[in-house]
């Protein structure tokens, strides 16, 4: 016999049970594609600068100002014990560069919330009112505080001369290429002074003989130590040297002097010698390993420290624990320690696949805070101790929770020649091995840059978590070149650029085709920078691909190497000239095979680009329209080499989504001159 009153009760259970599943934080709203407008909005941490005691550390955090289309950065507190976190300053203006003064009590940063250029401010870490400390005439560029705090150096360019004003005035305004410039000097502050009213600060060194670039305080305070270049002018970057200013009397002395760029100095901890990254002599250096190298600090043999080391080593301190620096392996990012007696170098960080970067150590070398990135976290500040012990404090990653985003992994393939290439691919978050995927190739920039199986990596320009979720892979190829693969791998493309990238990219693609997971017949490849050169040259070398997008990339190298702002780099690869050496730059070219293109392009350009200048996209495009294939050029107004406001950054997104819409996804083609717009609100 059933109990009626077990089924009511029962009945009531079942109920019970379905509301609270329906109630429960558990049932929470469904994950959907982020959009571009989700990307635009996505928050960034950097700048890790850990108090002198250890307890604090101060980062920044960058977010999107649609109304002003700009990017604002904000300087925010954390607390180590509590993990606590808070909002130091505020603004329409950004704060940025926070550095701590060695006692703690204050944080220097700059800012052009004053009048519009970068001057220096100090606020309290316990909060209140920012004081500004500069007001030098033509604004603030590095700075650092004096090891007693009572004095901050900082480098400021000249301001433009009374003769050249007058000039301007009498004949209007003109430049003589390569024959003028502002060179940059080193001032300083009293700190005293400044935070009873701002100070235009004292000039320490001056003159046309050089323009300085970094530098680093002796730690008895009497001495700085910098690196300059004979100009500002970015082909010169090669005649870097290394300086001492002595304070009291103001005299200079070239301590390192040498072919190649010598940069960064940082002292000793007994002031008796000076650390710095080298090119050790060596003229033709871009695909080079630079080294550390030690010079006494008055002057003397220049020893290298990291020869055994194969790959680029970037100082970050050094301490009584050692000489601490970070350097790429492979798609990692890490921090090692150097003893700088034996040699001996030893990596920090774990586990082996980690991305850390950006760091800055507590005055006693024990403690330390960082950026660190994974395939499933966007960038978080994170401290730790010795041993490597690291503990995050904020959550950026909060961000995107609510976003199906691909997952992120490491292949690597055989390219034609037989080097082992590696990349990135991004899945599909619902992958199925057994079925074919459209695939998208993203090749980034540099060629010595590399892409990491980081989330942070494809936010801006490329989106590819939006194509994954239309169903693509999305393959990063660290193509030779790259960093973090060595010397030997990162000279693999000299005298063969575009050539041998254009084997790692096609071989990757063969990869995965074999493998049965991409469709042939809907590839498209795309890329900015040295990216977008090895697009353009796959567009008229190749017929691999459905569509192609080239941002800002080279289609000439004759035309790039005598109108680029970097000279020196062409020759550091291509060898010679053009008017020397004509057949490998015929050879590395894309217009040289302007007849064999078939590629439906997209070309991307800033107006005012002087790393790739413009003429470059115009060649291509008016060469593939000359043999007729499809081809749409966007110039983006007032930007120079990078896209760096966010409603261009917008229109770039919009622009290559619906290219690859099209072509890949069978989406309506494209009207560029007339894209869609939201609706107005109704007043």
């Amino acid at each position: 016999m059933i109990n009626k009153s077990r089924i009511a009760i029962a009945a009531v259970i079942a109920l019970s049970l379905a509301l609270v599943a329906f109630a429960s934080p558990q049932a929470s709203p469904a994950k959907r594609a982020p959009t571009v407008e989700d990307l635009l909005a996505l928050r960034s941490v950097g700048g890790a600068r850990i108090s002198p005691d250890g307890a604090k550390v101060a980062y920044t955090v960058t977010e999107t100002d649609l109304d002003e289309d700009t990017y604002v950065t904000q300087i925010w507190l954390a607390d180590v014990a509590t993990g606590r976190t808070f909002q130091l300053t505020r603004g329409k203006k950004s704060a940025a560069g926070p550095a701590w003064s060695p006692d703690g009590t204050w944080l220097a940063f700059t800012s052009s919330r004053a009048d519009d250029k970068s001057q220096l401010f100090a606020i309290s870490p316990v909060g209140g009112e920012a004081v500004q400390l500069t007001k030098a005439e033509t604004g603030v560029g590095g700075y650092a505080w004096s090891p007693d705090g009572q004095t901050i150096a900082f480098t400021s360019s000249d301001p433009v001369s009374k003769e050249s004003k007058d000039r301007k005035d009498h004949y209007g305004d003109y430049e003589l290429v390569r024959r003028e410039y502002r060179h940059s000097h080193l001032w300083t502050v009293d700190v005293a002074e400044a935070l009873g009213s701002p100070q235009p600060g004292r000039r320490r060194t001056s003159g046309n003989d050089f323009t300085v670039g970094g530098f680093d305080w002796s730690p008895d305070g009497k001495r700085i130590a910098f690196s300059a270049t004979i100009n500002p002018d970015l082909i010169h970057g090669g005649t870097s040297d290394i300086y001492v200013l002595t304070l009291a009397d103001e005299t200079v002395k070239r301590i390192v002097s040498q072919p190649g760029p010598d940069s960064s100095p940082l002292w000793s901890p007994d002031g008796r010698s000076i650390l710095f990254s080298s090119a050790m002599g060596r003229t033709s250096y871009f695909a080079l390993n630079s080294r550390l190298a030690l010079v006494p600090a008055d002057g003397g043999q220049v020893r290298s420290l990291t020869d055994a080391f194969d790959e680029n080593p970037n100082a970050v301190a050094w301490n009584a624990g050692g000489i601490w620096f970070s350097a790429s392996q492979k798609t990692a990012g890490h921090l090692f320690r150097l003893d700088p007696q034996t040699l001996r170098i030893e990596r920090v960080s774990a586990p082996d696949a980690a991305v850390v970067s950006g760091f800055s150590f507590s005055s006693d070398g024990k403690r330390m805070a960082f950026v660190t990135h994974s395939g499933t976290t966007l960038g978080e500040l994170a401290v730790s101790g010795l041993p490597w012990a690291p503990r995050t404090l904020t959550r950026m990653t909060d961000q995107v929770a609510g976003f199906v985003l691909g997952p992120r992994e490491v292949i690597s393939w055989k390219s034609k020649d037989g080097t082992e290439i590696e990349g990135v691919l991004i899945k599909p978050a619902d992958f199925d091995p057994a079925k074919k995927y459209a695939l998208l190739c993203v090749i980034h920039g540099g060629p010595t840059a590399v892409d990491r199986p980081i989330l942070a990596a494809d936010l801006r320009y490329y989106p590819a978590d939006i194509w994954a979720a239309r169903g693509a892979l999305v393959l990063k190829v660290n193509y030779r070149g790259s960093a973090g693969y060595g010397e030997k791998f990162r000279r693999l493309n000299v005298r063969n650029l575009g050539v041998g990238d254009a084997w790692d990219v096609l071989s990757g693609v063969d990869q995965l085709v074999k493998k049965g997971w991409a469709d042939p017949s809907r590839v498209g490849c795309m890329g900015w920078s040295q990216g977008g050169y090895i697009s353009a040259f796959l567009t008229t070398s190749a017929r691999a691909f459905k569509a192609i997008s080239v941002g800002a990339g080279i289609s000439n190298w004759a035309t790039y190497y005598y109108n680029t702002d970097i000279t020196p780099f062409t020759i550091n690869y291509l060898g010679a000239n053009p008017a020397d050496d004509p057949a490998v730059y015929a050879k590395t070219s894309p217009m040289t095979y302007i007849k064999k293109a078939a590629t439906p392009t997209l070309i991307q350009h800033g107006e005012f680009d002087r790393r790739v200048p413009i003429p470059n996209a115009y060649e291509l495009r008016q060469g593939l329209e000359d043999s007729q294939v499809p081809v749409e050029m966007v110039v983006y107004k007032g930007y120079g080499h990078g896209i760096t406001k966010p409603k261009s950054m917008r229109a770039v997104m919009h622009h290559n989504l619906a290219w690859f819409g099209h072509y890949i996804f069978g989406d309506p083609a494209p009207d560029l001159t007339a894209p869609p717009l939201p609706e107005k609100p109704k007043k």
